[in-house]
């Protein structure tokens, strides 16, 4: 039932802006904290909503995708919230078929093979026509969220996105991709951009339906070496930050975006370098020469091995306190090195968020 959606206006007043602005380099009262993959499967409540339910139909949803969006933080006072969308809605828009298969994953029964398949997708993307839904979920989300915290926005980045097109799914040595950059470069920088065209477009159109700031998934980072990754991946992505803040300029607006290139450690000082306030870090990066790499050019976000959610809530604690000495407590976001898992207890997430807020406040409180 399609119920009344409300347009992008007249939004709540923020109450919560700490995770703003620490993306900023601002001062804060404590570290703000979220989670990637914070509304998932981890959550009981989560698995009764989509029980039964078509993964990509539930993302097509607005209504869902805000119950969906809500309920961690129901549970918890995380300082941010992310919409719950999927990366591949975009390789959908540009008319690909997807289809999340049980026990497998996202699954493309066509992918990509060879150069001329380039000629099956579509060019020019209309973003309101074919990802207008998610928009619609971030504006019914923006107004239902009460201004509680800022909501954030997302994209997958072209290289990963075009990794999934060719392997037809997830893989664990990328071959099928990686063989497209070393036998048809030509072919996939025009892929690469065609994808980087739809990304602006689209990350642009969240922001005007209400996102507070945007993260860029570079997911597929790890498998590109440090060179591959110069032509392949980093182009894109400065791309990406550089055109959305232009036109986000032209109409006044400033959003701090995010980038997590996951594995990346070889080019974390580019990544600092790539018009992105933020850079995300996995949990393999050490804090300390992670701050010292980026020379303080950018807010850091990470990087807890999700794995130390496994242990008990004092070991937590402690984990937490020696991740927030070293990266600091200014310019800097808690999270996680990569996503929830969906075994994980509800209850140690709360005990990370805790422990974060806890340690933070005392050691900004001794500065």
């Amino acid at each position: 039932s399609e119920c009344f959606l409300p347009s992008p206006k007249d939004f709540p007043q923020l109450k919560n802006d700490t995770f703003l602005r620490a993306a900023r380099g601002e001062e804060t009262e404590h570290v703000p904290v979220w989670c990637m993959r914070q509304a998932g499967r981890y959550l009981p409540e989560f698995r009764e909503s989509r029980a039964g339910k078509d993964f990509f139909e539930t993302c097509q949803s607005p209504e869902a995708c805000c119950e969906l969006t809500l309920q961690p933080l129901r549970r918890f006072p995380f300082d941010a919230a992310i919409i719950f969308s999927d990366i591949l809605v975009v390789p959908q828009a540009m008319g690909m078929d997807v289809q999340m298969v049980a026990g497998k994953g996202p699954t493309f029964p066509e992918p990509l093979k060879e150069p001329e398949d380039l000629q099956r997708l579509q060019v020019k993307v209309d973003t309101d026509k074919e990802l207008g839904y998610v928009f619609r979920a971030i504006t019914l989300t923006r107004h239902k969220i009460e201004g509680k915290v800022p909501l954030i926005g997302f994209s997958g980045a072209p290289w990963t996105l075009m990794s999934y097109m060719i392997e037809g799914g997830g893989s664990n040595t990328h071959s099928k991709a990686k063989r497209w950059l070393y036998q048809h470069p030509e072919a996939s920088h025009m892929l690469l951009k065609m994808l980087t065209d739809v990304i602006v477009e689209y990350l642009l159109g969240q922001v005007a339906a209400g996102a507070q700031a945007l993260q860029v998934f570079e997911s597929h980072a790890g498998i590109l070496g440090p060179a591959e990754f110069k032509e392949f991946s980093l182009p894109y992505l400065r791309d990406i930050a550089r055109r959305v803040k232009d036109k986000l300029k032209e109409a006044g607006q400033d959003v701090p975006m995010i980038v997590f290139a996951k594995d990346a450690h070889y080019a974390l000082e580019e990544l600092s370098q790539s018009n992105y306030e933020v850079v995300g870090l996995d949990w393999t990066i050490d804090p300390l020469s992670a701050r010292e790499r980026t020379g303080g050019k950018v807010s850091l976000q990470g990087n807890m091995d999700p794995c130390a959610l496994y242990a008990p809530k004092e070991r937590i604690s402690d984990i937490v306190k020696k991740m927030l000495e070293g990266f600091g407590t200014r310019g800097y976001i808690a999270n996680l090195g990569h996503g929830v898992y969906p075994d994980m207890e509800p209850e140690n997430i709360g005990a990370f968020v805790e422990a974060v807020h806890q340690h933070s406040k005392q050691m900004i409180k001794q500065i």
